[in-house]
């Protein structure tokens, strides 16, 4: 079997994708009386609400980067770059020309001073840094025929937005996805704004939605007839956007006051479940049929803030063979997953979901039970370290029952009765690179608990 990969460009994590929507971000004031000159971090009024937006992206745009000058309170971007990041020295190569001082405030871009011990870097994905780059200068090596070579450690969100305030969503640009299909019968689908398609079903779908589809056989009972082959086929299709808050608390305080980080989207799926399925050995079999990953870059305000997104779509079937099931289901509904930190209180897990499910047909034959489930685990994180894992796995479950009876004046009847459910599951946790945001460490996963939710969708009895 021949693997395929698919690069396409674009932003973003939406999407484990990933129960909020809209695209919109509070407006970015700035404060009274900020100029060009560096400004110590003494005052209440150096506080700023910064926008969240997607980063510019293209093969013209630059790549972003901001940083946050030894003895100043503010990140400003820069015309410097990373050319080369070795991440197991630590050691990077920072380029770029300078240029004339402006009267701007100090979000806007200033000048390109050399860097210096001190300094705070985030970049957008870089050689050698495929995930962006979140450092503090520690030494200044030398200059090169490339740049300026440093030795950087790792660092933390809060030491360069410092106490500003962020707050809003993104929407992951279904472009900038890369998808690995695992099985033949694999197909990626999107679309995006100004009519931009993809894929075989790309003109069916709604702008800034990606889709994924598959026809996959699962192994069969080895007493199974021809006809009640095992499958599953459908699809599944997403909307995720990135959330993403931040509130550094008062100048001088003890340290940040609030964040978030989460996946929210909108999400469809038909898929159905048919034949006879091998029995289980102990556990349900997963078979993973396609992984996608993305590195949106967000802006908050002059900072580029890197997330990174990932998706691994299975099937899973658990059966004990005897069962022919034959169900198809629509669902559709949203989620919303991600963790919250509050100062006093610490970080603590969000996770919900509205789903609803209509079924298209159903039938269960013999007796037996069986349950197929197509469902995807995500993560979601900052510069390459995972924050939040979720898994979300619709499910069809059925069931069929036959009882005889005899008595002893020779009458004999007999009854079946079938079922067959939808449901959900969804569950994950918190990791520890959360204290990514300049928050105490978290020094356990935490469970975001167990969101399980179940409904009939056809049943059936018959007495002979």
């Amino acid at each position: 079997m021949r693997t395929l990969t698919r690069r396409l460009l674009l932003p973003g994590l939406t999407a484990l994708a990933l129960a909020g929507t809209g695209c919109s971000a509070p407006g970015h004031t700035p404060a009274a009386g900020q100029a060009g000159a560096d400004v110590p971090a003494s005052t209440a009024q150096d506080a700023q609400q910064l926008e969240v937006n997607a980063a510019p992206q293209g093969s013209s745009a630059p790549t972003p980067l901001a940083r946050t000058r030894t003895g100043t309170s503010r990140p400003e971007k820069s015309s410097l770059k990373v050319a080369s990041y070795d991440k197991a020295s630590g050691r990077a190569v920072i380029s770029g020309s300078p240029q004339a001082p402006t009267a701007k405030p100090s979000h806007s871009t200033g000048p390109a001073k050399p860097v210096a011990v001190g300094d705070v870097i985030a970049s957008a994905p870089a050689p050698g840094a495929p995930d962006g780059l979140l450092a503090k200068v520690t030494e200044v090596v030398g200059r090169t025929d490339r740049g300026t070579e440093v030795k950087t450690a790792a660092t933390t969100l809060d030491t360069v937005l410092k106490d500003d305030r962020a707050d809003g969503q993104v929407a992951v640009d279904p472009a900038s996805v890369t998808v690995v299909p695992l099985l033949k019968g694999v197909t990626f689908s999107w679309a995006k704004g100004q009519g931009v398609r993809f894929g075989p079903q790309g003109a069916k779908l709604a702008m800034g939605n990606l889709r994924l589809d598959v026809n996959a056989a699962v192994d069969t009972a080895k007493d199974a007839p021809a006809s009640a082959a095992a499958s599953v086929s459908g699809f599944v299709q997403l909307a995720p956007q990135v959330e993403f808050a931040y509130d550094g608390g008062k100048p001088g305080g003890a340290g940040v006051r609030s964040a978030f980080l989460g996946m929210s989207g909108d999400w469809s799926s038909r898929w159905a479940l048919k034949g006879r399925a091998a029995a289980s050995t102990g556990t349900p079999k997963r078979i993973p049929f396609a992984k996608l990953h993305s590195a949106p870059v967000i802006q908050v305000g002059p900072v580029p803030v890197v997330v990174n997104l990932d998706l691994t779509c299975y099937v899973q079937v658990e059966a004990d063979g005897r069962v022919t099931l034959d169900v198809q289901q629509d669902v559709k509904g949203d989620f919303r997953v991600g963790g919250g930190y509050t100062a006093g209180k610490g970080w603590a897990p969000v996770s919900t979901s509205d789903v609803h499910s209509t079924p298209v047909n159903a039938s269960v034959s013999a007796t037996g039970k069986v349950n197929g489930a197509l469902g995807a685990e995500a993560s979601v994180g900052l510069y390459g370290a995972v924050g939040v894992t979720a898994g979300f796995a619709p499910y069809l479950r059925g069931e069929a029952d036959a009882r005889a009876t005899a008595s002893s004046d020779g009458k004999a009847s007999a009854a079946a009765s079938w079922a067959v459910y939808g449901g959900f599951d969804l569950s994950g946790r918190l990791e520890f690179q959360l204290a990514l945001f300049g928050t105490p460490v978290i020094e356990h996963r935490i469970p975001l608990g167990t969101l399980h939710r179940e409904w009939p969708l056809a049943r059936g009895h018959a007495a002979g």
